[in-house]
């Protein structure tokens, strides 16, 4: 092989391009970025507009329904999902897997903005944003110290949040929780009866008063000046002497009927940490930026605020993004170590030579190193996924080099010389390990047909995986050779040792019994065929033990309680409610952080404050230190909480799932059709037979209570002889209630809300309201309740849509079961339901996400045996013997399966990666046994069964070696030890599972296949081709 010569006859060159390769490494990884996934480019657009004070009927009208049909229209469109509920519309826009995203958002807001026009006036601009996991932020924690407060929240917004943002790789700093000051014009209703005047004057006056114009430039003699129109108040004083109407006593002041507080707002949110109110900063990074480097650099600033800032300030954190992707990287790195040692000492038993081990050992770190350049280059991150890719390849990143040094450390047993037994020993067998390094790399080339989720994942996996054989390869062919060249010796009585007396025993008595098995296997072929098929059968009576779910439950050290209490309940009353569950939490010794929001729907909610709705996030300790699973700790608590009365709680494990974007429950049924009344009853019934499934847990729908409401509801012929329509009484009502924010009152360089609302006296009774004036056509007012009746009613708290079609959700978590044998017996019940017309079922969830990433998996799995067989068929030049080869591969079914029963663990994403990765690793032995084989026959003059029996003998050792050092390399993920191990250790299990039974059909069926392949290709050939002539014989 020409690599390898060149390497031979040229070391030091071999030593430099090694060393240049260390260099570059060691600049490479310092620069990649590192993170918890891989850059994550969702196809989800989301469209929210805000239309205070309006009800989930009319944003679903009014806004929701307009934008559903702009969006609709445009390209690669997969699907559109809305809630419109009080005061806000969501439109979630779904395209399809690989959308240029950027081209995406310009079209949708084009759309977005021929429709503008058309939505209610009050409604706030359509904000369009795209859905990013690193929208979430990194760093969550509480601010506190010895102020009141308000100064607390001030110093939040005006300092600490400043100096945050200024720090390079922090995109937005948010403050939450804390009262916000404002200018409160808080008027009374039957002043303004009495004077004739309405809150809509009022708000005009103070629009129009309070501004600064420029109104050009005057010359006066030799000197030009701006002139300015200056009307902006300086003080409250000047807002109270504003002229609102006029009387026959004189002028009527704001001061006269309203009341001017500068006051700070009562908050909508509760914020605790540990029982403290508390401050919340959440902190984002910007889109590139290295997590773990922007938490250290934030967290060094935090320290500096501390020393400088007055008031004792001090900053507790609640959840700290990098601390997971600390603890899963140190703990996959340990895994990489840990599996190259066990290599390595499984090359020292078997070879008892310490050189040919140190020469081995040496492809692992330069084939990492030389990972980390080529992941550079690529624009790849140091994650879970890249990082479980190294710990997947170091067990075969030496299997290259065991193949050449143990055939070079033969020819050295042999007699030959080192230069001689190095030449001949790494040509001998390169052919076949770069045909078994192709076929191991051709199968993650069909990742660029897959989409979804499956597509992110293995493609970072593949790419890291494909760059590490690559390396190992190179170092395989050049640096292997020079090294044996140059130190390989075979010393007498290397085994006297005890240990490799007992290992080169071991090996000696295997060698015995194959033999004897090979023996027997070439003499009775049809037995053996005949038993490895009924193996294969039978496997699949095994095949309903293995249950199915999308991703591996992932232990993360974060549990997430959800309160929802009885539609309109106070804030206090929630309050109240909540504490008692953080004083439950903190019984737990393992919880570290117990973190409360009142009236907010969690760290990463995008709806607006609810009084009747908290959450209670809860931070544990490290895994190594915890007493109990996290999912034990989930039942207890659901158990303890469900005898709290009065509220609805929910309490789950947070999944890395949700920060793969995958935030839908594991069951999800889908109801559609037109009635909302009909809808609620379908979905209830469907929620009792999920319920009587087994396995299901917290099962909800999409109808929570309703809302409490009283509805206004106009005299239309009444109100039109008065000149009085809908949209002048919703106004009204909007700006005695809720209040409206007319202007800005700037002081100190600070910009306050002005807010102009009714007396809160008219908020406490249906009787005030009624008070509430209208301006009439005339020149008077009149009282709301003389031309408007005020109804008490349920409302829907929300309305869901699914393609432009009202939807229901019933959803579900699971417990002690797998999804797939969940959902098998939830849609067996639901066979039966009887539908009313023009309402529909569909099953969405999680469930749908797995099988539509199976059936991408699916695909790139029959494309890479294709893929496979052809990179053989290249190699051997014959059709042949790639075909002989290829009936390793459905025996390793045999091993996935037995490996996912014994262990317990389902068929996956994780998993089903394993599956394809192995359709290009089990044929590699294959692969060097066949080729040394026809080496026999072709040019030493074997028979064919006697170049069977040597092949075997003479290639068990490194076949052994091989296999027995890639599983001991991925044994530590099989483990699944530590955070963030979940997630690989299926992948790891099939592939051992799969590779252990593979080596037994390479070293018994494929040589008993070739035998059968060659009498069979003999017969064909004595049967078609033409007898040769007496002429053609001499």
């Amino acid at each position: 092989m020409f690599f390898s010569k060149l390497a031979i006859r040229r070391p030091v060159t071999i030593l430099m391009i090694v060393l240049m390769i260390l260099l570059m490494g060691y600049i490479s990884f310092g620069r990649l970025t590192v993170d918890l996934l891989p850059d994550m480019d969702l196809p989800l657009m989301l469209v929210m507009t805000e239309y205070s004070g309006a009800g989930p009927h009319e944003v679903e009208n009014m806004v929701t329904r307009p934008l559903e049909e702009a969006v609709s229209t445009v390209d690669d469109l997969d699907s559109v999902y809305s809630t419109s509920s009080r005061g806000s519309s969501a439109v979630v826009v779904m395209f399809d897997w690989g959308t240029d995203m950027d081209f995406a958002a310009l079209h949708l807001r084009e759309q977005v903005d021929m429709v503008k026009g058309y939505l209610p006036d009050e409604a706030d601009e359509p904000m369009i944003l795209q859905i990013d996991p690193d929208m979430m932020p990194v760093l969550y924690l509480g601010v506190s110290g010895d102020m009141e407060e308000v100064a607390l929240k001030e110093l939040a917004d005006d300092t600490i949040k400043n100096r945050l943002e200024r720090l390079g790789g922090v995109a937005l700093c948010e403050v939450t929780g804390g009262p916000a000051r404002e200018i409160l014009v808080e008027v009374d209703p039957y002043q303004l009866s009495s004077y004739q005047i309405n809150l809509e004057q009022i708000n005009e006056v103070l629009r129009s008063e309070n501004m600064n114009f420029t109104g050009g430039d005057l010359v006066e003699g030799q000197r030009e000046y701006l002139v300015r129109t200056t009307g902006e108040f300086k003080d409250l004083q000047e807002m109270e002497k504003l002229v609102v109407g006029s009387s026959a006593a004189g002028p009527i002041f704001l001061g006269d009927v309203a009341e001017i507080k500068d006051h700070h707002q009562e908050p909508d949110v509760l914020n605790r940490m540990n029982g403290e109110p508390t401050i919340t900063l959440a902190i984002s990074k910007q889109a590139d930026a290295n997590t773990i480097q922007v938490v250290d650099v934030v967290q060094e600033e935090l320290e500096n605020l501390e020393r400088e800032l007055p008031g004792n300030i001090s900053f507790e954190v609640a959840l700290d993004q990098s601390e997971f992707i600390r603890q899963s990287i140190d703990n996959i790195v340990q895994m990489i170590i840990i599996g190259g040692i066990l290599a390595a000492l499984v090359l020292f038993l078997f070879l008892g030579n310490v050189r040919s081990t140190l020469i081995i050992a040496l492809a692992m770190p330069v084939s990492v190193v030389a990972t980390f350049v080529l992941m550079y280059f690529q624009g790849l991150t140091i994650n879970m996924i890249t990082m479980a890719g190294l710990a997947l390849g170091i067990g075969m990143m030496v299997d290259n080099s065991i193949v050449i040094l143990e055939n070079i450390y033969r020819y050295r047993q042999l007699g030959e010389s080192r230069g001689v037994a190095s030449l001949q020993g790494s040509g001998e067998v390169s052919g076949a390990i770069i045909a078994s390094t192709l076929t191991t790399m051709a199968v993650f080339l069909p990742v660029v047909f897959v989409g979804g989720i499956a597509s992110i994942l293995f493609s970072s996996l593949a790419w890291t995986v494909a760059f590490s054989l690559f390396a190992s390869l190179a170092v395989a062919l050049t640096v292997i050779p020079a090294l044996s060249s140059k130190y390989l010796k075979v010393e007498e009585g290397t085994a006297n040792n005890g240990v490799f007396r007992r290992v080169e025993g071991l090996l000696e008595r295997i060698k015995t019994i194959y033999r004897k098995v090979l023996e027997i296997s070439l003499r009775r072929r049809k037995l053996v065929v005949i038993f490895f098929l009924l193996l294969f059968v039978g496997t699949f009576l095994l095949v309903p033990l293995v249950g199915m779910e999308f991703f591996p439950a992932a232990d993360t050290g974060e549990i997430t309680i959800d309160v929802e209490m009885p539609r309109g309940t106070p804030l206090g009353e929630t309050n109240r409610l909540v504490a008692q569950i953080e004083s439950l939490a903190g019984e737990y010794e393992d919880v570290e952080t117990v973190f409360a929001q009142v009236g907010a729907g969690g760290m990463f909610a995008m709806e607006g404050a609810d009084s009747d709705r908290a959450q209670v996030s809860l931070i544990l300790v490290e895994e190594a230190e915890r007493e109990v699973e996290t999912a034990r700790m989930v039942d207890d608590l659901s158990e303890r909480l469900a005898r709290i009365p009065g509220a609805e709680i929910t309490v789950q494990e947070m999944d890395m799932a949700a920060g793969m974007g995958t935030m839908e429950d594991p069951v999800q049924v889908i109801v559609k059709g037109d009635s909302l009344e009909v809808l609620e009853e379908i979905t209830d019934d469907l929620a009792e037979v999920v319920r009587n499934v087994e396995g299901t847990r917290q099962v909800e729908t999409s109808f929570d209570e309703g809302r409490p409401e009283f509805q206004v509801r106009l005299d239309r012929e009444r109100a039109a002889a008065l000149g009085i329509n809908t949209y002048q009484l919703s106004t009204a009502v909007r700006n005695a209630l809720e209040g409206q924010v007319v202007t800005n009152y700037r002081v100190e360089g600070e910009e306050i809300d002005v807010r102009v609302k009714g007396l809160e006296m008219t908020r406490e009774s249906q009787k005030a309201l009624s008070q509430v004036p209208l301006k009439t056509a005339g020149e008077g007012n009149i009282a709301l309740g003389e031309v408007a009746e005020i109804i008490y009613e349920i409302g829907p708290s929300q309305i869901e849509r699914d393609d432009q079609v009202r939807a229901a959700f019933v959803t579900s978590g699971i417990s002690e079961r797998d999804l797939g044998s969940v959902m098998e017996d939830i849609e067996g019940e639901m066979e039966g339901y009887d539908l009313p017309t023009g309402y529909m079922i569909e099953y969405g969830g999680e469930m749908a996400d797995m099988m539509e990433a199976f059936q991408e998996l699916g695909l790139a799995l029959l494309l890479a045996i294709c893929l496979v067989y052809m990179v053989m068929a290249s190699q051997f030049e014959s059709l042949l013997y790639p075909f002989i080869i290829m009936f390793s591969l459905p025996q390793t079914f045999t091993g996935v399966v037995l490996a996912l029963a014994i262990t317990g663990r389902t068929l996956n994403v994780s998993s089903f990666m394993g599956v394809i990765m192995l359709a290009g690793i089990v044929v590699n032995n294959a692969i060097v046994l066949v080729d040394y084989i026809n080496i026999l026959r072709r040019e030493r003059g074997y028979e064919r069964n006697e170049a069977i029996m040597e092949g075997g003998f003479v290639r068990l050792r490194p076949i052994l070696m091989t296999t027995t050092t890639t599983i001991l390399g991925m044994l530590p993920l099989a483990f699944a030890l530590g955070e963030g191990a979940e997630m690989w250790a299926p992948m790891a299990t099939v592939i051992i599972g799969g590779l252990l039974i593979s080596t037994v059909v390479t070293l018994v069926l494929v040589p008993t296949v070739y035998a059968i392949a060659d009498d069979v290709s003999n017969w064909l050939r004595e049967k078609f081709q033409p007898a040769k002539t007496p002429t053609e014989k001499a």
